[in-house]
């Protein structure tokens, strides 16, 4: 990131935009046009190096009908999401440590395709929920479903920024411009950074940004900020499989230490967002 100084980077911490609908400004979601690359593993080690900042970090699983942070984290919650839906708890009531983390969670629940499917009003009492209750906490990190539904559109809308995960494979390209295009539509266009995910070296993953940036400059008039670029490592698939975060396994690897520094990026983001 620091070699290509025609790049939008880390630097760029531009104050968000008033929005048009609830916002926190400590929320953080994080999106993608497509499944497979690597979103929930981000939003997990990023929930993790916000947490090593000394921060109060929550972590929403907002994939609704596919949610996996707890496997991923190799937990077995007692009560999710679905105990909110279906009115037998508050959203509070279903919050967990992770201790070895360092950061709250709340689960999802896999695989109930009736959470996909909320009505609008059913929906947005959660957004508002979650809202009140990002007050207890630093940031709030919302790991959103692939694509870009209703129920993604309208958590993306709480946030005060967007991170769009996104590889060098052309049909992730094109799904991520595609979430950019709708984004745009809904007046979030100046909320989503670009993340980068996978890139086999500096010079690949800036390359792949510069093809989603210049698509986004020539048919959509628009310019979003790289956040970061997360470099490929083997070790990943290790800490995946072993159900243990990153920076628990393995701190000291090229992808860890690449979501450290997409972290600081957030920092500045919340930081402009309170200050605005």
């Amino acid at each position: 990131m620091t070699d290509a100084k025609n790049l939008k980077t880390a630097n760029d911490t531009s104050t968000p935009t008033k929005a048009a609908f609830p916002q926190g400004k400590n929320v953080i979601a994080v999106a993608s046009g497509k499944g497979g690359v690597g979103k929930t593993w981000f939003s997990i080690t990023l929930s993790h190096a916000l947490a090593r900042q000394g921060k109060r970090v929550l972590l929403f699983d907002g994939d609704l009908g596919l949610a996996n942070v707890d496997v991923q984290l190799g937990l077995m919650p007692k009560r999710d999401l679905n105990d909110v839906i279906r009115g037998r708890l508050s959203l509070d009531k279903v919050v967990q440590t992770y201790e070895e983390g360092g950061f709250d969670i709340i689960a999802g629940r896999s695989g109930q395709a009736s959470l996909s499917a909320l009505p609008s009003q059913r929906l947005a009492m959660l957004r508002d929920q979650l809202l009140d209750l990002a007050q207890d906490y630093d940031v709030v990190v919302i790991d959103l479903g692939a694509g870009v539904d209703r129920t993604v559109r309208m958590m993306s809308a709480s946030a005060t920024r967007s991170l769009l995960i996104t590889t060098d494979e052309p049909t992730s390209l094109t799904d991520a411009y595609a979430y950019i295009k709708l984004g745009s539509a809904a007046g979030m266009s100046k909320r989503v950074s670009i993340v980068v995910n996978q890139a086999s070296s500096q010079l690949e993953g800036e390359k792949t940004y510069r093809t989603l940036h210049k698509a986004c400059e020539n048919f959509l008039r628009l310019s979003p900020p790289l956040a970061g670029l997360i470099r490929t490592d083997p070790r990943v698939k290790d800490t995946v499989r072993s159900q243990t975060p990153i920076l628990i396994r393995s701190p000291n690897t090229e992808a860890a230490q690449d979501v450290e520094k997409i972290a600081n990026y957030v920092d500045g983001i919340l930081k402009k967002a309170a200050s605005a």
